[in-house]
Parts: structure tokens; sequence; C-alpha cells
């Protein structure tokens, strides 16, 4: 391996379809026919499990799959103090379903002493080989925020916090808090799970966050502010990259729009070291915000589904490539499935081999087009 950091010339998101014996152990432990240490059991067998596969395939980036979580993001709010969840009795609106994901809120001021995914991560470094690095996923700060100012949130919120600045400065501390006990864990390679800017350029936005054009571009002042005051001072080799998504639910989307209304705020004025970025279908739009990326910035394209388990033609797939390279050098772009196969626990509607398929034609791909 010629490079020790993120991303790779062929890469992945993170997330990957949990094993039946997973999701039967997370069941009982739900409803009490095991222990905590039952259940960390199947896990740890679990992610030893898929790490080999990962391995195998010739990856050079090892998760765990997220196999801990429930989903992709809430679980990591759940490890602070000051935020509650509750089972949800509407969900979230996803196109054709609603995402059944607990109801997650404010219940005080928002502090973090030790993290659980900085354990978790401590168990996925021990993994790494001279071939491969470890990579920690969580949700990007701009992810929390959004969480507690949505409109259906912000009524609560206004209990512990009449300023959205003031939840942001403690947001900011409890990443910094995490991010330094990541890293002396270990950690090199840390990945901003965003979603927040896949809701911000869709065209119902405004709808959506309760405010007009003007309010909207105030929010991403403060989604781009929180992201980069959560990340300031941390060491320089540390590699932070973030990725974006529309939403990604049992192969659904939650949101549709191109990226040209954040590219002067995301993608120019971002503080990290390479974007994920969602391509896969015409939610995402043309490939010209690339222009955008500011300084040495790399993009990993998400040109491969992960919603439907039907391979892409790689002669498009390569096309694609070259397409983005008439806006970002060829030499700054890499190759990924466009999100997780299994952002919840549900996954999406493929099955694990198809999942493995598909990460075979992303590396085929990029060794053709980088050689």
């Amino acid at each position: 391996m010629n490079k020790t950091n993120t991303p790779f010339r062929y890469d992945y998101v993170g997330s990957f379809l949990r094993p039946a014996a997973l999701k039967q152990a997370r069941a009982d432990f739900q409803s009490g026919r095991i222990d905590a240490a039952a259940l960390k059991a199947v896990e740890d067998d679990a992610i030893r499990d898929l790490v080999a596969k990962q391995k195998a395939a010739g990856y050079h980036v090892i998760t765990d799959g997220e196999f801990r979580r429930a989903t992709w993001h809430l679980d990591f709010m759940w490890g602070f103090h000051g935020v509650g969840h509750t089972p949800t009795k509407t969900g979230l609106p996803f196109q054709g379903e609603a995402a059944m994901l607990d109801d997650t809120y404010l219940t005080g001021k928002v502090s973090v002493d030790e993290h659980p995914f900085v354990e978790h991560f401590r168990f996925v470094k021990a993994l790494e080989d001279e071939n491969t690095v470890a990579k920690l996923t969580i949700p990007a700060p701009a992810q929390f925020l959004e969480q507690m100012v949505m409109p259906f949130a912000m009524e609560n919120t206004k209990r512990f916090y009449p300023s959205v600045q003031e939840l942001m400065d403690d947001l900011a501390a409890g990443y910094r808090k995490v991010i330094a006990d990541v890293y002396a864990a270990g950690c090199r390679n840390l990945q901003l799970d965003d979603c927040s800017w896949g809701m911000l350029v869709d065209p119902r936005a405004c709808m959506i966050f309760d405010t007009d054009a003007k309010g909207l571009e105030e929010i991403k002042e403060q989604m781009l502010t929180v992201n980069n005051m959560a990340i300031s001072g941390k060491p320089d080799d540390l590699v932070i990259n973030t990725h974006v998504c529309r939403g990604n639910f049992h192969s659904t989307y939650a949101s549709s729009g191109a990226y040209d209304s954040v590219a002067k705020t995301l993608l120019a004025r971002e503080n990290v070291n390479a974007y994920y970025l969602e391509f896969d279908d015409a939610r995402s739009g043309g490939f010209e915000p690339l222009a955008s990326v500011s300084g040495e910035k790399k993009v990993v394209l998400g040109l491969v589904t992960t919603k439907r388990p039907e391979l892409e033609s790689k002669d498009a797939v390569i096309a694609r490539i070259h397409e983005a390279a008439k806006y970002l050098p060829l030499d700054r772009l890499c190759l990924s499935p466009q999100c997780g196969f299994a952002s919840c626990e549900i996954g999406n509607k493929l099955t694990e081999a198809q999942q493995w398929a598909k990460l075979t034609l992303v590396k085929e791909i990029a060794e053709e087009v980088w050689v």
C-alpha cells in the first residue's frame, strides 16, 4: 500500500448489511433473552468476519460496518449527555416508506464523557494490518445540529438553548473531545456523514426548514460553521472527510437536488480533506459543482448505487468519471458506492453477495481508470 490515509482510489462509505446472526442477537437483546455481554460477543465475531472479507476483497480501508449501531447517526447522538430518545410513532418521511427510527431530542445541555464509539474504534484498530487502515464514521456536527433545529424539534430545543449559537458551541466542544479521544485511540481517518446538505439542496428546502430563501442561506452558514468549529485544532495527521447523501433507508431516499446551491459553502469552505459525494442517479445533478472544490481536496465519486442490486455498466461508470474530470482533475478523483449498504439495521434491498459484487466492480473500475 503506497498511502495510509483515506480516500483510496477504490473506497466505500462504511456500513454493511448485517448478517442474520447479528440481527437475531440484537432482537434477542431487545427482548431480554440475552444480556449485553452475549450481544457484544456476537457483534465482535461479526465484525471480525466482516473485516476479513473487506481485506479479502482487496480494500485498504476497514470499518466495523456500523454493526454495533441501530442507525448511522442516532446512536452517536445517544452517546452524549443531554440527548434522549423514544420509539417513534410516525417515523421520518422517505420516498414511499416511513423510516421508523427513534425520536431523538434534547433533554438538557449537550456534553460528552468517554463516548462509546471510542471503544468501538479500538476494536477495529486492532484488526489493521500492513495493507489496511481503520476508518471511523460518525454523523457530522451539522447533522446533529439539524436534528435539534428542524421545525419539529425547535420548540423543545429552545427550552435548553435560547440561541442556536449556544447549541453550536456545545456541540463543537463535544465533538472536539470525541475527536481527541479517538485520535488518542489511534484513529487517523475520520468520516463525517452529513445528510443535512442533502436536505438543503432539495427544491422543498424552504418548506422543510420552515424558512425563506434568506433564512436558508443562514442555515447553510450555521451548518458549515458548526462543522468547521468542531474540527478546528485537529492534529495535522488526522484525515477528516465528509460524506453527503440524500437519505438511505431500505433502498429509499429522503431528498433530491443538485450540489449547485451548496457548492460555494460546503465544497469551497468546509475544512476537510475530501468529499464522498452521491452521484448514482439524476437526483444528484451534474458534476459542474466540482469546480468549486477548493485547494487540493479530493472527491470520491459515488457512482455505484447501494440501493439496487443490479450491477452498473463498467463502461458507463468510466465515462462518468471522465465527465467529472472536466471539473476536477482525474488525480483528485476516486470511486465508491454512493452510500453505505445498511445505514440502518434494516439494510438496503440487496443480498450480501450482491453487496460484495458491487465492491468488486468498484475496485475493477478504479484499477482500470487509475493504472
